[in-house]
Parts: C-alpha cells; structure tokens; sequence
C-alpha cells in the first residue's frame, strides 16, 4: 500500500491527479478538494479483482419474468407529526435512509428530537451527535418536553465504533447528526471531505440494507445553499429532505426533493415555538393572516403543493429608477419566469417596464415553482405599475404563454373548492379551465380570461369606483 493524492470535485466527484479551476464533468468553479488513499500494489490488486470475480460467481442473479405478484410491502412508522409523514408519503419505511438538509440554526436538530419523543414510544432510538454532548441534547430534551425511556444517545465520529455499538443495542432507528462530523478510520482524509462522506455514509446505508434499520443523516448546507459533500450522497440515500425558511421567520418548510417511497412534490409547514416545531395543518390561512387590504401590487394565487392547493400571495412594487439599467429583484420565484413576464407585458399590454425597477416577493417565506401563479404574477405587476388596487376578494390562476394567452393548469376545481372555503368569491381562471371544473361553490364568480388583455378590465372597474 502506499498513498496516493488526487483532487476530487465535490459536486461531481470527478478526480483529476491535479487541481483545476473549472470541473471539466460538472463545469462548476472552485470545487476540487485535496484527497489522499492508499493504492494497492499490481499483486493486490490482482488478488482483490480474482477474489471479487469469485463473489459475484456465487452470488450470480438470474433473470426473472416481470411480475406484480410479488410486490414488497413497506413497513412504515408514524413519526408522531403529520406534516413530516406527508413529506415522507406516509410515514418512514423500514430499512429506508434519509438524509435531512437545512442552514445551521433552522431547527433540524429540534424536529429530530420531537420526532424521536413519538417513534420511541414502540421503537429503540439510538441518536449519534459527533457536534454535541450528550448534556446538551439532554437541555433540549428538557426544553422540548421529550421523555423516553428507549432513547440512547451516543456522542462518537468514529463511524465503525458507531456500527458496532448499534450491532449490540439493534437499534429500529439510527439518527446521525451530523454525516459530516463522521470519519472512517482507513480514510486518511480529514472529516467532512469527499471521501469521508462517502465511506460513512456507504456504512450507515448497508446497515440500513442489511438489518432494516431506519437511518436519518443530517446534512449541511454549504454557500451555495445545496448539501455539502459529493452529489453522489443524494443518489445513494432513499429520501433526501430540504429544510427551508429563514432563521428570522417563525415558519419552516419541508420539501421532498427525492424520495423512493412517495411523491417528492409534498411539502410540510412548521411553526417554530419556543416549545419547539409546531404543525400547520393550513398554510393558506397562515399565508395570508397579515394580507393588507385595498393596496396596490397585491395578488392572491393559488398553487398546487403535491396533493394540496395553497393560497399564497404575491406582491409586486415597481418604482422608477434612478440607475442606468433597472433593478430586478425577486424572491420565492424563479427570476427568469419574472423576466418573462415582464417582457410579455411591455410588448403586448405596451406598459414600460423598461424604466422601472421591479420587486416581487411571496409573502411567508414559500418558493413558487408552479407556472399557475403566472397570472397572478401579471396582475400584481399591472396593479403596481398603474397604482391600481385589486379587489380584496379577487384570486387568479393561470399560466401565460409569450403571446399573451392564458393556458389552462391541471386541477382547476380543487383550486376554486380551496379559494372559495377561504371567503374569495371572485376568482380569475382560463377560459379552458371552466369547462373542466364541473361543480362551483355557490355565491363563487369564475372569470373566464383567453388572454392577458382580460385582465385589465379587473382593475379599470376598480379605478372607476
């Protein structure tokens, strides 16, 4: 054996024996890291090849015929919070590996601790920390109220320490916080590198396969806002869960950007509570508690979170600018689709962005990613540049095309059953949407709308009152 260096991208884990600005796989900047290992020698490595080729001749798979009468059966758990299991589809599956994301400070750590309270009331619960002491995690078990006689703590970042001491307890659910602060003793590299991830991670997976242990890894987040370490760990675990919110707003959301075992469109709001994380069960209500009333720039859409419509608000501001080129600025929407949209109404409504600065925000915190809240987004744009208010009981939905015209969204009545149990009783819709939506709450005007010039007569009926 003898050490070899290589620099290896962190997003990609593509290797290159020396260290490159730009990743030649990924084309991302400054993402090589330094790692070292061992390489075998030509007879090692003879003798490792000739030993694996005879593992897989004895443990060679034959071809089957493809059938559904075999179909496994997913044992899940119930986490004790209804919010965490819809993102989860239903619950944690036995043998299943989920790796939870979020910022330092958001409540990851919290929402682990509460769910433990639950899953230990029928399960054995063993938390791993390698970034607190086990008094720490009794202070936050005190401050959460969180008793239980089968939870075990234990403080270590040695990864093969941690197996064997869950090969003597035989734990139902491992908790690994952080997978970063975790080493494996062979790696020479440092903790949290590339190859550190990796090799504990590849651990904690196999005994997950093996026993049908459920294992939850915490995460971290680099600047970037993605998960630390190779892109390679997401595409190992099951389930991976981004944590979002801002540590300064009381609401937490929960977002399945992959999960083997349920939809990854689902979504989970929290309220963070001096008592810990509390559930909302109805974030439309919480979205739109503080709505102001008769200003401009305001608009109520409604999107669809996995199998729930939301009602979110957006607010738009356009002022002149006093810069060379316009400000744009938003947040919970993607830009390009802001631009888009802007573009769309200067060259068919004739309205001049061009000297303005725009702002657009999502009130709450969400991310919008639905082309349904486009209508929306247009109509708060004209409401702000013509300083016109929308009527207070008005919502739309709808997606733009770049000639205008208003296209129909999927599940256009569940969208008017949830704006209507929230007291909208004027509701702007495509024109082909009102033909698929068959039943419509009594006392509940559905305005047709075939392009964007539809829109404008909403505000001039206001303008004249």
């Amino acid at each position: 054996m003898k050490q070899k260096k290589v620099y290896v991208c962190t997003e990609c884990d593509y290797q290159s024996p020396k260290w490159l600005g730009k990743c030649p796989s990924c084309g991302a900047w400054n993402t090589f890291t330094e790692e070292t290992y061992e390489e075998e020698t030509t007879s090692n490595k003879k003798e490792s090849s000739h030993r694996s080729m005879l593992v897989r001749s004895e443990s060679e798979a034959e071809p089957q015929k493809l059938s559904w009468d075999d179909l496994p059966e997913y044992i899940r758990s119930g986490t004790g919070m209804q919010e965490f299991d819809r993102v989860l589809g239903g619950g944690l599956v036995e043998g299943s590996v989920v790796l939870i994301s979020g910022e330092p400070g958001i409540g990851k750590s919290t929402l682990l601790m509460q769910i433990c309270a639950s899953l230990s009331k029928t399960k054995t619960v063993l938390y791993v920390t390698g970034e607190e002491s086990s008094a720490q995690l009794s202070m936050r078990a005190k401050r959460l109220g969180v008793r239980g006689e089968r939870i075990y703590v234990l403080t270590e970042t040695n990864a093969q320490k941690v197996i064997s001491k869950a090969q003597k307890l035989a734990p139902d659910i491992i908790i690994v916080d952080s997978i970063q602060t975790m080493y494996h003793v062979e790696s020479a590299s440092i903790p949290g590198s590339v190859t550190q991830i990796r090799e504990c991670a590849s651990m904690f997976i196999n005994k997950a396969k093996t026993d049908g242990t459920s294992v939850l890894l915490v995460g971290h987040v680099n600047k970037e806002g993605t998960i630390a370490g190779p892109k390679i760990l997401e595409h190992m675990v099951d389930t991976v869960l981004y944590f979002e919110g801002e540590r300064r707003q009381n609401f937490r959301i929960i977002r399945a950007m992959k999960n083997r075992f349920g939809s990854t469109n689902e979504i989970g709001v929290f309220e963070m509570r001096d008592t810990g994380l509390a559930e909302v069960p109805n974030p439309s209500e919480m979205l739109l508690a503080d709505r102001p009333q008769k200003t401009s720039g305001n608009c109520a859409v409604c999107v669809i979170e996995g199998t729930r419509p939301i009602i979110a608000e957006i607010q738009a501001l356009s002022t002149p600018t006093v810069f060379p080129s316009p400000r744009r600025m938003s947040t919970g929407i993607d830009f390009n689709r802001v631009s888009l949209i802007l573009a769309v109404l200067e060259k068919r409504l004739g309205l001049h962005f061009s000297a303005m600065d725009v702002y657009l925000n999502v009130i709450g915190g969400i991310r919008i990613d639905e082309t349904a809240s486009d209508m929306g987004m247009a109509l708060a744009l004209i409401s702000s540049i013509r300083d016109i208010e929308i009527p207070d009981d008005l919502l739309c939905f709808g997606e733009l095309g770049l000639s205008g015209e208003c296209r129909a969204v999927m599940r256009a009545e569940d969208r008017i059953k949830e704006s209507a149990r929230l007291g909208f009783r004027k509701i702007v819709v495509p024109y082909r949407s009102i033909t698929k939506a068959t039943k419509i709450p009594e006392g509940v005007e559905v305005i047709p709308a075939k392009s964007v010039f539809d829109l404008l007569p909403l505000l001039k009926k206001k303008e004249e009152k």
